[in-house]
């Protein structure tokens, strides 16, 4: 049974930081390209942020560009969400999400690429 377990959400004030983390029950981590996504109140579902195989390429949504810093640690299966100068709207539900990918290098920022998903953590950034 594979598993996403996202934490680390909360209220935070603008300008604050937060970081998510993910732990992934995944058979071996390090074959996954993983990615976080969020769904702001009544919106969809949005690409943030995504990391390759080995840590070594990140893409980011133009939204958090410089804000945001995905990382991964694969010993420990986990993957992070560092979130620094929030803004109110960066208040959703962040979810985690892991790509079985055989090319290490390779990112993806479509959802629908995505073979597993956390249930997801909320963020709420207050003004």
């Amino acid at each position: 049974q594979v598993q996403l377990v996202e934490s680390g959400g909360g209220l935070a004030q603008a300008g604050g930081s937060l970081r998510l983390s993910c732990a992934a029950s995944l058979r071996v981590f390090s074959m996954y390209i993983m990615g976080w996504f969020r769904q702001p109140p009544g919106k969809e579902r949005e690409f943030v942020a995504t990391i390759s195989r080995s840590g070594s390429d990140t893409v980011y949504a133009d939204s958090v560009k410089g804000r945001f810093t995905i990382s991964r640690d694969n010993a420990k299966n986990t993957v992070y969400l560092q979130m620094n100068t929030l803004k109110p709207e960066d208040t959703a539900v962040y979810y985690c999400a892991a790509d079985f990918r055989i090319d290490s290098s390779t990112t993806t920022y479509l959802k629908e690429d995505y073979d597993y998903w956390g249930q997801g953590t909320q963020v709420t950034v207050s003004s």
